[in-house]
């Protein structure tokens, strides 16, 4: 198979990022095991953190669908490899919610009936957001309208794409080493976690939201995994963090490349590299 190594570094390493970023939420809705968002937020920075350090010599560790077409955009990959890493993506997206399932689906069952909770349910959504991104019940101080939830998570993925751009470009000479980047940029999804999440639970990636969601769907919670009729997830968790990398990326590209490179004569490397992120 073409690009076999990168198919499967972006599922290996996408399923070890929504492994433990959303075992850590069937945890705390499970058992109580966190208290309050930076601890969740934590677990998902180091998920990232050691997914990026697992894969990166087979894909550069993208392992976010809105990384991938914000790496195209700014002519950091060939627009080939996209389909790749996009079906890698969400196929390690969907393998671990299946495997979160596997092991808390009794202790969700247990947990639905001491709580009377019957799955399929509006109120099923208590169970259900182990899985996936709810903008409307994120948090019961917020107040969330479905335009707000958009700019959100769009604004949270330009931050994060921003950083990913800053941390592994070599014309950024103040950069960490390169063996720091990915600690640094597990570090940025902890904190951007911890700006969005009160809003929209921070969902930031496609793959991430959209493959467990799809899980909780064909396991018994129907309608509570999608409920928003006006399709507003999908342009939430799936539209939103697209335009937010795409943005991220022209605007490195455009304004914040050639000024890092303009006033450093010491700034000598390729930017120009379409091929993989340096």
């Amino acid at each position: 198979m073409r690009y076999s190594k990168e198919f499967i570094g972006e599922t290996l390493g996408t399923f070890l990022l929504v492994l433990f970023g959303r075992g850590s939420v069937a945890v705390s809705v499970l058992f109580g095991a966190y208290q309050g968002i930076m601890q969740i937020a934590m677990v998902w920075g180091i998920g990232v953190t050691l997914a990026i350090y697992l894969t990166r010599h087979l894909s550069c560790a993208h392992l976010n669908p809105a990384v991938s077409v914000a790496m195209v955009m700014g002519r950091r990959m060939l627009a080939r490899k996209l389909p790749v890493y996009l079906i890698a993506q969400f196929t390690g997206a969907i393998l671990a919610g299946f495997v979160i399932y596997l092991l808390f689906g009794p202790s969700i069952s247990a947990y639905e009936s001491l709580h009377k909770i019957i799955r399929g349910t509006p109120e099923s959504v208590q169970t259900a957001r182990m899985f996936g991104e709810y903008y409307n019940s994120a948090g019961s101080a917020a107040v969330v309208s479905l335009p707000l939830a958009i700019g959100a998570e769009t604004f949270g993925t330009f931050v994060l794409l921003l950083m990913i751009f800053a941390l592994t470009e070599g014309c950024n000479v103040g950069r960490p080493d390169d063996a720091l980047a990915p600690l640094f940029i597990g570090l940025t999804v902890s904190s951007i976690i911890c700006l969005v999440a009160p809003l929209t639970q921070a969902g930031l990636n496609p793959a991430r939201d959209f493959g467990p969601r799809l899980v909780a769907w064909v396991t018994g919670w129907g309608p509570a995994a999608f409920p928003d009729q006006v399709g507003g997830f999908f342009i939430v968790y799936m539209l939103g963090p697209v335009v937010g990398g795409i943005l991220a990326s022209l605007f490195f590209v455009y304004i914040l490349e050639p000024a890092m490179k303009g006033p450093n004569p010491k700034c000598d490397c390729n930017c120009n590299n379409d091929d993989q992120i340096k």
